[in-house]
């Protein structure tokens, strides 16, 4: 397994595997993603010593102590099962919401099969799509809108991918990286800028022969604090921002004194482990989960892998992912 033992430090180590007990698995791993934000927040020592790792997912528990263990986007095949009324999973193809590990035990209703028609490469997808879609669930894009994603990670790209396809007047993204902008041109975006803000974008369009200022939707992504100030400044009159960046224990500065005030923007929380509550009745993880998989067949998300490491690379994999500036996207640990 890899293991996080100090800020900007992880190591491979060897763990004994106990034999699966009923209703529990082997997965033998075939490829794990490092999650582009999330695991570089990690991997750099910013996340809260004071929060869970992950209160919904079981191989997730205990706290940010080194040392500690984390990733969840593993994707292999199920190699021996505790009981015979588990065989029917014996050589199945399966994605687990599980640290980086060659072998890895796990309650078999915690393996999501993975479709026939979706390679092993594209299945560790599954969680930075999930999270996509949450997004623009929250942020409600309507006929016609405006709107800006930014930050273009492999995150923010698959987000650009979904919002492409909705009926929207103009689709910006904002990104400093220009492989990620072409990225973004490539998934739909109608606009590209090099950064969000003040005389990078400008904010209002002349539509139907009456200036409008400002984006109906923004979904910040970048991790970077700053932007979530200049998102502010180039959102409309009761325009919604959708945060869907962690920013660990970064401290956030807000200019809430102008515009914000005056324009009643709404900030908008939003993460995958739960659902806005006007669509929990409807929606569950499990459909989500579905939806997810569809956009992975219709994106091809697996396109955005620039790197593949073996795990005894693992420090040299993480420190390239949490380099903005490296060119890579999604960096990918390949086992066996």
């Amino acid at each position: 397994m890899i293991e996080h033992v100090a800020p900007g430090r992880v190591e491979q180590r060897e763990v004994a595997l106990a034999e699966p007990g009923a209703g529990e698995a082997w997965v033998q791993t075939d490829f794990s993603a490092i999650s582009p934000g999330t695991e570089s927040l990690v991997f750099r020592g910013e996340a809260p010593s004071d929060l869970d790792l992950d209160e919904t997912i079981p191989s997730l528990r205990g706290g940010f102590t080194y040392p500690f263990v984390y990733g969840y986007a593993a994707v292999g095949r199920v190699v021996k099962v505790g009981s015979h009324s588990d065989e029917q999973w014996l050589g199945r193809r399966v994605f687990a919401f599980h640290p980086h590990q060659d072998y890895i035990r796990i309650r078999i209703e915690d393996c999501l099969p993975v479709p026939d028609e979706i390679s092993s490469r594209a299945a560790p997808f599954l969680a930075n799509t999930e999270s996509a879609v949450n997004f623009v669930m929250d942020a409600r894009p309507v006929l016609g809108e405006r709107f800006l994603v930014i930050g273009l990670g492999v995150v923010g790209l698959v987000t650009t991918a979904i919002l492409a396809s909705f009926p929207l007047s103009r689709l910006f993204a904002a990104d400093p990286v220009p492989h990620r902008r072409e990225w973004a041109r490539r998934f739909g975006a109608t606009d590209v800028v090099e950064a969000a803000g003040h005389g990078r974008i400008g904010y209002a369009w002349a539509d139907g022969g009456a200036a409008r200022p400002g984006f109906d939707g923004v979904i910040e992504l970048s991790g970077n604090a700053d932007a979530l100030d200049e998102a502010i400044a180039v959102t409309g009159f009761a325009g919604r921002i959708v945060i869907g960046s962690w920013y660990g224990r970064k401290r956030v500065a807000l200019n809430l004194g102008g515009v914000f005030h005056r324009r009643r923007i709404r900030l908008i929380s939003s993460q995958v482990s739960t659902l806005a509550p006007d669509l929990s009745g409807r929606w569950n993880k499990a459909r989500r989960l579905v939806l997810a998989w569809e956009w992975i067949r219709r994106i091809e998300p697996e396109r955005l892998i620039t790197h593949v490491f073996s795990p005894s690379r693992c420090q040299e994999a993480f420190e390239l992912a949490a380099s903005p500036g490296s060119g890579a996207l999604q960096v990918l640990f390949q086992f066996g």
